[in-house]
């Protein structure tokens, strides 16, 4: 059993010092006064810092050199897991954005593949795409945008394990057909161009949330509230890219304001991430990495280079989010819009995942089912 102990640790209630977590079988089994531990405890000393849940990121494209979309295999997702773990993610969804069937088909089987062989803090896969609307079709393939048919939901539910979450323009789906692909994942409404009435027949049939919120959707107008204005009245989820680029800080301020409790932190993670990487390339377009920003050769944004502990920093510091907040858009939200009922939080019986950070929110130490995966609190 080991026992951290000399921390800040962030329960459900808010930070309290003085206490011992006590980890066993990957698991959290309980707190104890600090100063009484269980004579087989292995103590870790946390030196001060400030232990908080693992984070959990729903938007993963790539990390570690690695993207998603050139080279679905396990090894892939090992790779980019390994490549975000320093930056605090202990559960991420591999994405994957829009392409054909054959590696649709190969992407999923590889997250299978993964998961199977227990690499760390895979929880399911992301499919962005491919029925989304070619109007806010970002950086996708628009060749590989198709029309939703018969065969396409066997396809799009065929992990069978884990998670999935399926991003799609709701008035490029049907109704019925978002329904029946909502009672075997997650569904959002991404890429889309939809109008507000649009959008909420959606919600209606089962979409449950929003995939980056703001980019790629239609947008907050006098007239016609669009996607941005169907979430910030609606009780969805929605994922927020906080890199000071996607979206500009006044605005994720309003969508706060709007919903206080309804955003979560994703990274639209590309490969750069964890590397020092000047560009790569994407659906056959050459993209530059510089000051953070991943764009195209006509300045279009593709995907990010942020992780999971700065868009926590960004969180609290150019948007003005409290720091507990934006801690539970990392770790508690994205757990619910899971379902994930033993993550997202430090209380006993939950998995052990757990970031250790320091006084500037920058990533420590980095635990997955009780095992030290990155930083200082390895063997």
């Amino acid at each position: 059993m080991d026992a951290l102990v000399n921390g800040k640790i962030l329960l459900d209630g808010g930070l309290i010092g003085g206490q011992a977590l006590l980890l066993a079988r990957g698991r959290i089994h309980g707190l104890v006064d600090g100063g009484r531990l269980p004579p087989d405890a292995r103590p870790i000393d946390l030196e001060g810092g400030l232990l908080v849940p693992g984070f959990i990121d729903l938007q993963v494209n790539g990390g570690g050199g690695m993207l998603l979309n050139d080279a679905p295999e396990p090894a892939t997702i090992a790779r980019i897991g390994e490549a975000h773990r320093r930056y605090g993610t202990t559960g991420f969804l591999p994405t994957l954005i829009t392409t054909g069937r054959a590696t649709m088909a190969r992407a999923i089987a590889a997250v299978r593949d993964a998961m199977d062989r227990g690499v760390p803090g895979v929880l399911g896969i992301h499919l962005e795409g491919p029925h989304i609307n070619p109007a806010r079709k970002g950086v996708h393939n628009e060749a590989e945008i198709r029309q939703f048919g018969p065969d396409d939901a066997a396809l799009l539910t065929s992990l069978r394990r884990g998670r999935t979450l399926l991003t799609v323009a709701p008035e490029c789906v049907p109704a019925a057909a978002i329904a029946a692909l909502a009672r075997e994942a997650v569904v959002f409404a991404g890429h889309t161009d939809a109008t507000l009435a649009q959008v909420r027949a959606g919600l209606a049939a089962g979409i449950s949330g929003f995939t980056h919120l703001f980019n790629a959707m239609s947008q907050l107008s006098a007239r016609e509230p669009g996607a941005v204005g169907a979430a910030l009245t609606s009780d969805a989820a929605c994922g927020v890219i906080v890199d000071g680029h996607h979206v500009h800080p006044a605005s994720l301020r309003l969508a706060y304001a709007a919903r206080p409790r309804g955003l979560f932190l994703v990274t639209d993670a590309m490969p750069p991430v964890g590397t020092a990487m000047a560009g790569f390339a994407l659906c056959g377009e050459w993209i530059e990495v510089r000051d953070g920003r991943c764009t195209t050769a006509d300045g279009r944004l593709a995907g990010s280079a942020l992780d999971m502990a700065a868009a926590v920093r960004n969180a609290v510091e150019l948007v003005g989010i409290p720091l507990e907040e934006a801690l539970a858009m990392a770790s508690t939200r994205p757990a619910e819009v899971l379902g994930e009922r033993e993550r997202g939080r430090i209380a006993p019986g939950m998995h052990a995942d757990l970031v250790l950070l320091d006084e500037a929110l920058r990533v420590r130490a980095t635990w997955i089912a009780g095992e030290a995966v990155w930083g200082g609190a390895c063997p």
